[in-house]
């Protein structure tokens, strides 16, 4: 698997960014926000390049709309596994951490939101003897 390279951000006064992980059945976000105009990356690319839809947009966006910061913080996301589905709720959870290490006071907005909430159904696993994790062969 190839090693991605992050963008470097330009430190902020403090010299730090705030981070956040989201995960959703095997896809990973890694997500990083700095005090900014409003910048989004995700594995160098815009959002409009790397997600096809505007439906997956506005979900990864929606934790921004909701707080008022999406011209406020410059975000950098790597994500990894899973499909596009699971990247966009990965990078949603993701970001709402990071936003809440930046702004402590906004974490009971995001609870009641349901945004901090990580799906945790997983795929089941194989089973012997069975064609799926659940389908059984045909009697034939």
């Amino acid at each position: 698997m190839p090693l991605i390279k992050l963008k470097k951000f330009q430190k902020t006064s403090k010299g730090r960014y705030y981070y956040g992980t989201g995960r959703r059945k095997s896809a990973t976000a890694r997500v990083r926000i700095i005090p900014g105009k409003g910048d989004m990356i995700i594995n160098e690319k815009k959002p409009e390049e790397y997600f096809e839809s505007k439906f997956l947009i506005e979900l990864i966006l929606n934790p921004l709309k909701l707080v008022g910061l999406e011209k406020k913080v410059d975000v950098s996301v790597l994500v990894a596994g899973g499909g596009k589905n699971a990247q966009a709720e990965a990078i949603r959870l993701g970001l709402s951490r990071a936003i809440i290490s930046y702004k402590k006071n906004l974490k009971t907005t995001f609870k009641k939101s349901g945004f901090l909430t990580q799906d945790a159904r997983e795929k089941e696993r194989m089973k012997p003897g069975l064609k799926r994790a659940r389908r059984a062969p045909s009697g034939e």
